[in-house]
């Protein structure tokens, strides 16, 4: 059985991501494991040689425990037919969700919320988990509901029951890797929805800035760009005839136009490379500007 765990503090983001986690669960069939980290801070408390009071660590989690059971109750109610499980951790936030998911198929943290345009606020326990995380981490900001995956009624209004927005996929023909592929086709598959792939592309170096003048070469280079993307979905669309395709190449990082089409998604998808150093992982450039500017849920999926 697969198993999605969700990170939960009690803030507004966490309970947003439960819910987002709750919906993919009933699509995957699988089950949902909460898990609240507390991190102990002596300084908050009467301490001594250094060390937290007994009573504040007591407190710290008992109130872990009554979020927990709250929680639980709460959405096992709304998912009558979902099983929910949930645990705690003593160990700080990080460390508690990376141990926690190491058997899970996908993690899902919150994100506060800036509004439609400005998107996420990602925290450092939200970066220091996708920069580290083995599996796929999708990042929910606060306020994200499930109406926000469909799109409008006839009326325009909010609604449930009408189709769901486009999945959204940036890729990245360079290293056009399996697993963040196959985790958009099967997300588009699972909705029901098509799949639109976004890739940036720039002139050569080589070419100089001469040539970027030369509309002709311009137009040739994109071409190619457009026939290598072509090819490179080509056993994808094969796989999942079922999910319509849209192909996109667009001049320049595709950050920025990433952002943009978060705006009609109901899930955004790029890439992580594992670079395990000293310091930690790393997030690109791409992925970072996605993180905290897209206005949907953004999956981001470790490849090697």
């Amino acid at each position: 059985m697969s198993t999605i765990t969700v990170g939960l503090d009690g803030s507004p983001q966490s309970l947003a991501a439960v819910d987002w986690a709750a919906r993919e669960a009933e699509r995957r069939g699988a089950d949902l494991r909460l898990v609240h980290g507390w991190e102990q801070l002596p300084y908050a408390y009467p301490a001594l040689a250094g060390m937290p009071a007994p009573g504040a660590i007591d407190t710290q989690r008992t109130w872990s425990e009554k979020l927990l059971r709250e929680t639980l109750s709460r959405f096992a109610e709304r998912h009558p037919a979902l099983r929910i499980v949930a645990e705690q951790s003593g160990d700080q936030p990080v460390a508690a969700l990376l141990d926690a998911a190491a058997d899970a198929d996908l993690l899902v943290l919150g994100s506060r919320g800036l509004g439609a345009v400005a998107g996420f606020l990602v925290g450092s326990v939200a970066l220091g988990v996708v920069a580290r995380a083995e599996l796929p981490v999708v990042l929910v900001r606060a306020g994200e509901q499930a109406e926000d995956e469909h799109l409008p009624d006839a009326t325009g209004s909010a609604a449930t029951t009408t189709p769901h927005r486009e999945v959204v996929l940036g890729l990245d023909l360079e290293h056009p890797d399996e697993a963040v592929v196959g985790f958009a086709f099967e997300a588009a598959q699972r909705r029901a929805t098509g799949l639109r792939v976004v890739h940036g592309w720039s002139l050569p170096t080589a070419y100089g800035y001469g040539a970027a003048m030369d509309a002709g070469l311009d137009e040739e280079l994109a071409e190619e760009v457009r026939e290598r993307l072509t090819e490179v979905l080509e056993p994808w669309r094969e796989k999942f005839p079922g999910v319509a395709v849209r192909e996109q190449a667009v001049v320049g990082s595709a950050g920025r136009h990433l952002v943009h089409a978060s705006h009609d998604a109901a899930l955004v998808v790029v890439g992580r490379r594992n670079r395990r150093t000293p310091v930690g992982g790393h997030i690109g450039p791409v992925t970072h500007a996605v993180l905290h500017h897209a206005a949907a849920p953004v999956a981001v999926v470790p490849h090697d």
